[in-house]
């Protein structure tokens, strides 16, 4: 019975990491998202039946989501490339180590390391993309920093 539960597991879950999991994910994500807009609207609502004279236009821009500045944006892709870089590392370290004291099967040794090269390449991927976004949005950048400063 237990051989019978540990084989089922073994077969259905990468279909529940590939499939399932993103799916969850996405719709938990637009779910989120419906919801805010959801209380977003019963708030205007319940102001323009207190107020009706209210100005909708300037009530939405106070109680629309702060976007975020393009250095934001960067400094966040630099932030998750440093962690899936060094997290990618020390996976790697981690089966080094094991591969030579023993203690993992090879099967198992061979996925650790498969996922650290994978977690090493999206590290990259986040790096290179912050430094060549950093030199083609370097304008763009500025103009919005002297924009916030005029209207401090």
């Amino acid at each position: 019975m237990i051989h019978v539960i540990n084989s089922l597991i073994r077969n259905f879950m990468p279909f529940a990491i590939g499939c399932v999991l993103p799916i969850m994910i996405v719709w938990l994500n637009s779910r989120r998202r419906i919801l805010e807009d959801k209380s977003r609207t019963q708030i205007v609502l319940a102001a323009l039946e207190k107020n009706p004279g209210m100005d909708i236009d300037e009530m939405l821009k106070k109680m629309a989501p702060k976007q975020k500045l393009l250095k934001e944006k960067l400094l966040a892709k630099l932030l998750w490339g440093c962690i899936t870089l060094l997290l990618g590392v020390g996976l790697a370290i981690f089966c080094l180590c094991t591969s030579f004291g023993g203690g993992m099967t090879p099967s198992n040794l061979w996925f650790s390391g498969f996922m650290s090269a994978i977690m090493i390449a999206v590290g990259i991927a986040f790096l290179i993309n912050y430094f060549i976004g950093k030199k083609m949005l370097a304008k763009e950048i500025e103009a919005e920093q002297n924009k916030l400063s005029a209207q401090a």
